[in-house]
Order: structure tokens, then sequence, then C-alpha cells
């Protein structure tokens, strides 16, 4: 059923002005349809992506995703492109350089996490070859039926538990299951566009395409 004078459908999808049926949250924002169809649930496997995804999602917390993606930009500027070894390396003039710096969230214990995560990251990519491989080991199998309205959708799971909790004891921070959860949904270690979005498909079909990274032992 739908909404005609909003075109919203009652499910917890939207027809846009394109004929799309898409997941509603995008809401027509300024950057944030193209968010969703081009970016949200695809599969990601580049460290550096990875990485940056898990930093923005532990600086959203509190606050809407849009002003994080409206910041992004200025993230990675600041954030050396979220190079690992590269955050790595920053130092107390560093923090102090990130906190006056109006483009990104200017949370000091934010900021710091940042930097412990990344030596967090340097160790672990020594231990399994890449975050990639790491991550897509905690893929959630068999894949779970797709999702139909937003009411199935869980803010936390007990995959996301499991990474939030490793990763702790490893030594990160600002990662808790919520956060863990977003990061999944995020770089498409589920697929968590409603089945009757248009892009569940496409991720869907990349998905099925993609080859998972391997977790490889140091020699």
């Amino acid at each position: 059923m739908t909404d005609e004078k909003e075109d919203v459908l009652i499910d917890g999808l939207i027809k846009d002005e394109d004929g799309k049926i898409r997941c509603w949250w995008h809401g027509n924002k300024e950057g944030y349809l193209e968010y969703h169809d081009d970016e949200w649930a695809h599969p990601v496997t580049n460290d550096t992506k990875l990485f940056e995804k898990i930093c923005l999602e532990g600086f959203q917390s509190g606050l809407s995703w849009l002003t994080i993606l409206r910041k992004r930009e200025g993230f990675r500027k600041a954030f050396a492109g979220f190079e690992i070894a590269k955050v790595a390396s920053f130092d107390e003039a560093d923090i102090e350089r990130l906190v006056l710096d109006a483009d990104i969230v200017r949370h000091r214990g934010k900021i710091k996490s940042t930097i412990n995560n990344a030596n967090r990251a340097l160790e672990m990519q020594k231990e399994f070859g890449s975050l990639a491989a790491y991550f897509w080991s905690f893929e959630p199998k068999p894949e779970r039926a797709p999702i139909k309205s937003t009411s199935e959708v869980e803010g936390f799971t007990d995959v996301s538990t499991a990474i939030s909790k490793d990763l702790k004891k490893r030594g990160w921070s600002f990662v808790g299951p919520t956060t863990a959860y977003a990061f999944m949904q995020a770089m498409g270690l589920v697929n968590d566009h409603l089945e009757g979005c248009y892009c569940h498909k496409v991720v869907h079909d990349k998905r099925l395409a993609l080859k998972r990274p391997e977790i490889l032992k140091p020699k």
C-alpha cells in the first residue's frame, strides 16, 4: 500500500521522483540519496575505506549520520585520508590541531580514540593480513532472509556484539555493539536495504560476486 499524497510506502519504502523505490531514510537530503544508492551496504574490502567507515561510525555516536556525512571531506583531510599508518603516527600536536578544526566533530575523546584505533589496526593487519580479512570473518552465515520492513531492522545483533567485544579486547574504543552494527551495515557485511528497495538486488548481486578476503597468517 502507498500513501499517494507523499508517495511513502507503508513498510518503510519511498517512491522517488525518478520512479525508483528506496529505503525511506535518505529523505531526499543532499548527499544522502547518493550515499544510500552508491555506498551503503555495498561490500567493502579495502582496509583504508574500512578504517574510515568504522572511525566515522564512532564519531557519529550521539549525532546524526547526516552530520557526519556532510563533514566527511573535512574528516578525510584532517585524518590524512584515513591512511592507517599515517593516523597511527599522529601526536599531541595533531590532537590539538584537530580539536580546533571546525570541519570535523571536535570531540577530544573520539579524536584520541581514532589515533589509538589506528595503532590497533596496524597490529591486526600484521595478525590477520588485513582488516578486511578480520571483519569479513564475522560475516553472518547463512545470510538471513531479506528485511521487508523497518520494524525488522535491529540496533545490534549477536554478531555486532561479538565484534565489539573482540575489538575492545584488542584495545579499540568507541566500538560498542550499536556502532559495530552500523559499521556492518555500512561496509556490506549485511544487506539491510529493505527487500522492496531497488538497491537490495544491486547489493545482493555484488555480494554474490564478491571474493571474500582470507586471513593470512604471518610467515
